[in-house]
């Protein structure tokens, strides 16, 4: 559940990002990329201890999954807004999120009707989450090229489509199964 903490941090920095100057124009996006893989890692711990430490409990998968619904939409709506110079980038931002929540949907649904859990890509949590790193990190350095906020754009985009694909793939993936397993 810490993980949502982490999410928090990042989209406070990524909202405070085209507000910034100075060294704090700098340091933002680096402070989002340390706290969304701090995020991550919140999560792999969870499933270590969880898993390998024999901690696993009826309830476990509801603390596992429930924090990742809330942080990785936190996450993409905040990178959205961080994109200042574009009106249409919190639409993507938004987007980006609602399909992150809906590829988790898929392969939730597809588990409880007796599909296995499908946790393939392109756009999975760890690919989404280090795309939006990605992005933060190369912010950087951006404006030695073109204006702020470019990559994060790019990525939000390479995120929403996908996101398409990885919904397409993981629902005919289940759809695959279930009708084999019913022949």
């Amino acid at each position: 559940m810490f993980s949502v903490v982490f999410a928090m941090l990042a989209a406070l920095a990524l909202l405070a990002w085209p507000h910034a100057d100075g060294w704090s124009e700098r340091l933002l996006p680096v402070v989002a990329a340390i706290c969304i893989q701090g995020r991550l890692l919140c999560n792999l711990f969870d499933g270590m201890v969880a898993v390998e430490g024999g901690k696993h409990t009826p309830s476990g998968e509801l603390f596992n999954d429930i924090p990742d619904r809330i942080a990785d939409p936190i996450i993409l709506i905040a990178a959205g807004y961080a994109v200042s110079s574009c009106s249409i980038a919190p639409v993507l931002g938004w987007s980006a999120a609602l399909l992150a929540v809906l590829t988790a949907y898929i392969r939730t649904l597809a588990t409880s009707i007796g599909a296995p859990s499908d946790f393939r890509g392109p756009m999975a949590k760890q690919h989404r989450m280090a795309l939006v790193t990605g992005a933060c990190l190369l912010s950087v350095v951006e404006p030695l090229f073109w204006a702020q906020g470019r990559l994060l754009l790019a990525a939000l985009v390479v995120i929403v489509v996908g996101c398409v694909v990885t919904c397409v793939a993981r629902a005919r993936a289940a759809y695959r199964y279930m009708e084999q397993a019913h022949d």
